[in-house]
């Protein structure tokens, strides 16, 4: 004879469990970015601003000799390695 319990780490025993972790909510993170740079390639910098409920971040950095397609990708590529968990994001860049 064969006994079988129900687990949580088996959806199939229990769906409306594993349809409640599914439905759980992630935090939200808004995130704006620039880049910028004098003359490219020239002097550079870029910086981006974190948002999720009252929390706020700032993050930037520059660098010596680079352009400002880099800076513009290192602002979002930055702010996004920021975060410290899984969660919803929407980026605003005005970079094309």
């Amino acid at each position: 004879m064969t006994t079988r319990t129900r687990t949580e780490a088996d959806p199939k025993a229990d769906p409306e469990a594993a349809v409640e972790r599914a439905t759980i909510q992630r935090p939200h993170v808004t995130v704006y970015t620039d880049g910028a740079c004098k003359g490219n390639p020239g002097r550079g910098g870029w910086g981006a601003w974190l948002k999720t409920g009252e929390h706020q971040k700032e993050l930037c950095g520059g660098e010596a000799l680079t352009t400002n397609n880099r800076m513009e990708l290192t602002a979002a590529i930055e702010a996004l390695g920021s975060l410290k968990r899984t969660c919803d994001v929407t980026v605003h860049t005005d970079s094309e």
